[in-house]
């Protein structure tokens, strides 16, 4: 009988708003601290849980505190304010040692007793990432749910390069890549754009999602767009092709125009001003100019920001040993 390696996890948590909801989450991975079998027979125990603060509006730092003394596997990160999730997560992968790196929300939506069968899922399928996917509908808003559905499905048709997986905050990544896209990952790209860039195979391990041990968030829906179009921008050049491909069906439009116009012209059935076709041509070809301006100037704003030196994130230590004492 062929026998497995010892495998080791860390698990990465981004903390915003989780004094609620981060205490039943640790004592759930804490089953997993010893030895566990996954249903395939390999070996695997979580050897560290890294709680990254992001200066949300709670006391999960008091409860970060507080689970630190109870549990030696974990491990605070603190930054310097907040930055969001994915900068969060990285500052989080940036520090895990394990074979295997699991990313996960605070709130207690995402079950950890699937982390054995998504071990199982990346060896039977030689993937180096394994997304959860969810095969229950999101406790969200159907606002919510509807535009996630709608910017995931662009992003993995329209956006990435191959066939890759429909994305989700709780993965399994293989660690040494996980440390390698934290370290070089810059400003404004999104944890999935930058793995999308370095993963060979990935694969979904389907999983059960649960109530949130909280209320559930609630996103406006400019913070909605505003997600949605730093995703387009932090994906890569991919988007601007489409302002070609969109400059050229003008011209194309404007030659049709042109032609029916100068067989209009031919015949004398030449509408009285000239107005008309003059308002068409103008709204095509500017409403085309100005759409391709703006998805240009989001890039030039990217690319001004990595240019500037801006940080990612800045980790500090614990704030209590600076002003507390």
């Amino acid at each position: 009988m062929h026998k497995f390696p010892e495998l080791t996890v860390s698990v990465v948590i981004p903390v915003y708003s989780g004094e609620a909801t981060l205490p039943t989450l640790v004592a759930e991975l804490a089953q997993q601290r010893e030895n566990q079998q996954t249903p395939g027979g390999r070996t695997y125990r979580i050897s560290e849980v890294l709680l990254v603060w992001d200066r949300g509006p709670d006391t999960s730092d008091q409860t970060i505190r507080e689970l630190a003394r109870q549990y030696d596997f974990i491990r605070p990160i603190w930054l310097s304010r907040n930055f969001g999730q994915h900068p969060a997560t990285l500052a989080g992968m940036t520090s895990a040692s394990g074979d295997w790196i699991v990313t996960m929300d605070e709130d207690g939506q995402q079950d950890p007793a699937f982390i054995a069968s998504m071990l199982d899922t990346a060896y039977q399928e030689r993937a180096q990432l394994v997304y959860a996917s969810p095969t229950n509908e999101a406790p969200h808003g159907a606002l919510r749910n509807a535009a996630s559905g709608i910017t995931k499905w662009f992003f993995v048709k329209i956006l990435t390069e191959g066939d890759f997986a429909e994305f989700n905050s709780y993965r399994l990544i293989q660690g040494e890549i996980a440390r390698s896209v934290a370290a070089y990952t810059g400003p404004g790209v999104y944890l999935d754009v930058a793995l999308n860039w370095v993963v060979a195979t990935v694969a979904e391990q389907p999983v059960t999602s649960r109530t949130e041990g909280r209320p559930a968030s609630n996103y406006s829906f400019t913070k909605l767009l505003a997600h949605f179009l730093r995703l387009v921008v932090s994906s890569g050049t991919r988007p601007l092709l489409f302002v070609s491909i969109l400059g050229g069906v003008f011209v194309v439009l404007g030659a049709i125009l042109t032609i029916w116009i100068i067989v209009n012209a031919i015949t004398g059935d030449v509408p009285i001003g000239g107005w008309a076709s003059t308002m068409v041509a103008i709204l095509i070809v500017g409403g085309g100019t100005l759409l391709s301006l703006g998805i240009i100037a989001q890039y030039v704003g990217a690319a001004t920001n990595m240019s500037l030196g801006k940080p990612l994130y800045v980790v500090t230590s614990d704030p209590t040993d600076t002003f507390d004492k």
